[in-house]
């Protein structure tokens, strides 16, 4: 049976999930809020279905089964609860807020009442992850290292520390949530920033670049670079060393290095589909299996990114 769906958030990301949901014959979109006045309502002349601007609203009027929340980090918390309250599986972009303790506080929620969730951590779903996954079974890796370097997002929340969380939480998590997916937990943080670089930019207070060092439960230990500062140059990837291969994964392929020789595999799917399609069966099913992120996974990784955010502000290693 269709899935009746409401949104809460309209903008870039949901959009993202709006286009493969359209493609998606179970996908009924049924509802759209947004505190911007007139964004829903052009959703809605899109895709169908009612626009609202209190979520509340939303709920009380439309029988839906699942929501989607693509909200700036720092306006998450009341939408999830209440979600929680109406007994609605969510799926919910990252990060899942800007505090540990409200993260925990839905986490409980949500587990209280048994619900499905999801966060949208699309690289577990690209097929070049499960490939390498499977490649570095058994495998001990030595060391990795990660980037997530360009230049500045334009939405004003995103510059905002107390907004945003900074870049480490709210863009370079899904490198951090991939070292975590294929290297298991970490136990160790210390991480360095500077600032200083973008005095030109209004209402800026998130740290202009930064390197974390990170080590692994099973020995391996990693570095992740964050930067925001540029405006060429910039790379987004895991490279993963191995003693006798190496592994470069980035969002289009796969490099396999040996001494034998080079293979290169190319992304053959759509992550943010297939993520969108999981939660759909297991909204259908009552089985989350398929879901690859539920909501536990995101609040470590935002666990993990916070602590490199707070090493990096005062300068000390942190032991998860």
């Amino acid at each position: 049976m269709p899935v009746r769906l409401g949104f809460i958030g309209t903008g870039g990301i949901a959009g993202h999930h709006l286009r493969t949901l359209a493609q998606l014959p179970d996908a009924q979109l049924a509802a759209f809020c947004d505190a911007v006045p007139g964004k829903a309502q052009a959703v809605a002349a899109t895709y169908g279905g009612k626009a609202y601007d209190s979520f509340r609203q939303m709920f009380d009027s439309e029988g839906l089964d699942a929501v989607y929340i693509c909200l700036p980090p720092f306006a998450h918390g009341e939408p999830e609860l209440e979600a929680v309250r109406r007994g609605l599986p969510m799926f919910i972009e990252k990060p899942v807020a800007t505090s540990a303790a409200l993260a925990d506080r839905i986490l409980g929620a949500i587990e209280d009442q048994g619900l499905i969730s999801a966060v949208g951590y699309h690289w577990r779903y690209m097929d070049l992850t499960a490939k390498a996954k499977e490649r570095l079974e058994g495998q001990p890796v030595g060391f990795a290292l990660g980037s997530w370097t360009g230049g500045m997002p334009g939405v004003a929340w995103w510059r905002v520390l107390d907004q945003s969380g900074g870049q480490i939480v709210e863009q370079t998590t899904h490198i951090f949530d991939l070292a975590r997916y294929l290297l298991g937990e970490v136990t160790r943080v210390h991480a360095a920033a500077r600032t200083g670089l973008m005095q030109g930019v209004e209402n800026y207070s998130v740290h202009d670049a930064s390197i974390t060092n990170l080590t692994f439960a099973s020995g391996a230990i990693a570095s992740i670079t964050s930067a925001c500062m540029l405006a060429t140059g910039g790379q987004v990837g895991l490279d993963l060393y191995l003693k006798d291969q190496v592994l470069r994964l980035d969002h289009r392929n796969l490099s396999v290095e040996k001494t034998s020789g080079k293979e290169v595999f190319y992304l053959g799917n759509n992550p943010t589909l297939d993520e969108d399609a999981a939660f759909l069966r297991a909204v259908q099913s009552g089985d989350p299996s398929g879901i690859r992120c539920p909501y536990a996974e995101a609040v470590k990784t935002l666990k993990l990114t916070l602590a490199a955010t707070e090493s990096a502000s005062q300068g000390r290693v942190i032991d998860l």
